[in-house]
C-alpha cells in the first residue's frame, strides 16, 4: 500500500459491503472498514478495522478522525445512513448531509418531506400507540400497510387487511424498530418496481429504473431479485423521473447513491413508496455495472472520494438477477461447487454461494434470510429461474 494511498471509510461488513470493500483495494484505495462485532467477510476483505456500531455516529466520527480518512460510503443497509452524514458533515467530506439522510432513513420524516414537497405517495398517518394505529387504518380505509421507520429488508412491514389483524402487525412493527413511533399508510395497488441511481450537484446524475421480482413470506412481500432495463411506457418513465427529482428537493440528498420502491400505478402514473440515500441492495450494483457497461461500485468510491464521476453509457444491456432462499430452516450439509462450475459456464450466469457447509439457513421470513444469488445477461426469467432452481439443488439442507 503506497504513502499516500486514499483512506476511505466503509460502513458495514456483511455480504453487501464486500464487493464495495474489494473494488476500493483492488483501485489501491486503504479500506478502513467498521461494523459491531460478528463474524462478517468484510472484516478479513480489508485493510484495517473497527468493531464499532455503525449506528453509533459519535464513535464512528471518533475513529475516522483517528484514521485521517478521505472518504465515507456504504451500500445495501439503511441503518448506516445517518451515521455517514454525520462523518460528512463533521468532517466536510463529500456525502449525504445529516439532516438528508434522516429523511432518508426515517420512513415517518420521509412521508411527511414528500407530503410537504407534493411528491405523489400514498396517504398516511405516523402514531405511537396501538389505539392511534387502528384509529389511522379505520380513517385511511383497509387495506393499509403497518411499518417499522428505521429498518430496511422488509423487516417490521406488514400488509393488513382486517382490522383484527392490526395488533399483530402493530407489534411487529414495534419489535423491529428503535423508533417510538411507526408509519400507517394506505395501501395502493399497482405493480412495484424499482428505481436506482446518483445525484450530484442537487441533479440526478443517474436514473437507473428498473423491473422487481417480488416473493411471499408469509404476510409480507420481499423483494428477490430485479431486471433492467425497466419495460414500461415513455409516459411512465417520464413520470418516475419527474418524481425522484421532486424527491431530491423535498430531502435535500446530494452527493450520494439512491434507491427507492415505486408502485406503478393502473393509469400508468406512479406512487413512490419510499427512498433510501444509499445504493439498493440484492445485486443491484452489479445489474447496473452490467446493464450500463461501467463499474457502479467504482463510481460510488470516486464519488465518496471528492473524485469525478462519470455516468455516461452507450450500453443498454439487458440483465436480471434473483436471490436464493429456502422455504424450510436447516443447516447446510454438503455444496455441490464442482457442479456449480459447471453451470456457470454452461449457463453464462455468476452465481454467488454466501454459505459454507455447518452455516444454518433461516426459512424465508424477510430480505435478510437470503443465502447466495445468480445474475446473468438475460431478458428471458424463464431461463433464469433455470438456473436459479438448479443452483438451489446444487445446496443440501439437513
Amino acid at each position: 500500500m503506497g504513502a499516500h494511498a486514499k483512506r476511505l471509510m466503509v460502513l458495514g461488513a456483511g455480504i453487501y459491503q464486500v464487493p464495495l470493500i474489494r473494488k476500493a483495494r483492488a483501485m489501491g484505495i486503504e479500506t478502513i472498514v467498521v461494523s459491531y462485532a460478528g463474524n462478517y467477510p468484510g472484516f478479513s476483505e480489508a485493510n484495517r478495522f473497527h468493531e464499532i456500531d455503525t449506528t453509533d455516529a459519535d464513535a464512528v466520527l471518533e475513529a475516522a478522525r483517528e484514521e485521517r480518512i478521505d472518504g465515507i460510503v456504504t451500500t445495501g443497509t439503511d441503518v448506516s445512513v445517518p451515521t455517514v452524514g454525520h462523518v460528512c458533515d463533521a468532517l466536510g467530506l463529500p456525502g449525504i448531509s445529516a439532516s438528508a439522510s434522516r429523511n432518508l432513513t426515517d420512513k415517518a420524516a420521509m412521508k411527511e418531506s414528500f407530503r410537504a414537497a407534493g411528491v405523489s405517495t400514498s396517504p398516511f398517518e405516523v402514531v405511537g400507540r396501538l389505539d392511534e394505529a387502528r384509529r389511522a387504518a379505520i380513517r385511511l380505509g383497509l387495506p393499509v400497510m403497518v411499518k417499522a421507520c428505521d429498518v430496511s429488508g422488509s423487516r417490521g412491514i406488514t400488509k393488513v387487511s382486517r382490522i383484527d389483524d392490526l395488533d399483530a402487525a402493530y407489534q411487529a412493527a414495534t419489535n423491529a424498530t428503535h423508533a417510538d413511533h411507526i408509519v400507517v399508510e394506505k395501501f395502493v395497488s399497482g405493480t412495484e418496481i424499482g428505481v436506482d441511481g446518483f445525484v450530484s450537484r442537487g441533479s440526478v446524475a443517474l436514473f437507473a429504473p428498473h423491473e422487481k421480482f417480488v416473493r411471499r413470506a408469509g404476510a409480507v412481500t420481499i423483494p428477490s431479485g430485479h431486471s433492467f432495463p425497466l419495460m414500461r411506457s415513455k409516459e411512465t418513465r417520464d413520470s418516475l423521473f419527474r418524481q425522484v427529482a421532486l424527491v431530491v428537493e423535498a430531502t435535500g440528498m446530494d452527493e450520494c447513491a439512491f434507491n427507492g420502491d415505486v408502485m406503478v400505478l393502473p393509469d400508468g402514473g406512479v406512487s413512490i413508496i419510499e427512498m433510501g440515500g444509499r445504493c439498493g441492495a440484492t445485486c443491484i450494483p452489479e445489474l447496473i455495472s452490467m446493464h450500463l457497461g461501467f463499474d457502479y461500485y467504482a463510481q460510488m468510491i470516486r464519488a465518496a472520494l471528492g473524485e469525478p464521476v462519470r455516468f455516461d453509457s452507450d450500453c443498454s444491456k439487458p440483465c436480471m438477477a434473483k436471490l436464493l432462499f429456502s422455504d424450510v430452516a436447516g443447516t447446510v450439509e454438503t455444496i455441490d461447487l464442482s457442479r456449480l462450475r459447471a453451470l456457470e459456464r454452461s449457463s453464462g450466469a455468476r452465481i454467488g454461494i454466501d454459505v459454507a457447509p455447518g452455516d444454518h439457513v433461516h426459512a424465508v421470513h424477510d430480505g435478510t434470510d437470503r443465502f447466495g444469488q445468480v445474475i446473468m445477461a438475460t431478458d428471458d426469467e424463464s431461463e433464469l429461474d433455470r438456473v436459479l432452481a438448479s443452483a438451489n439443488d446444487c445446496i443440501r439442507l439437513a
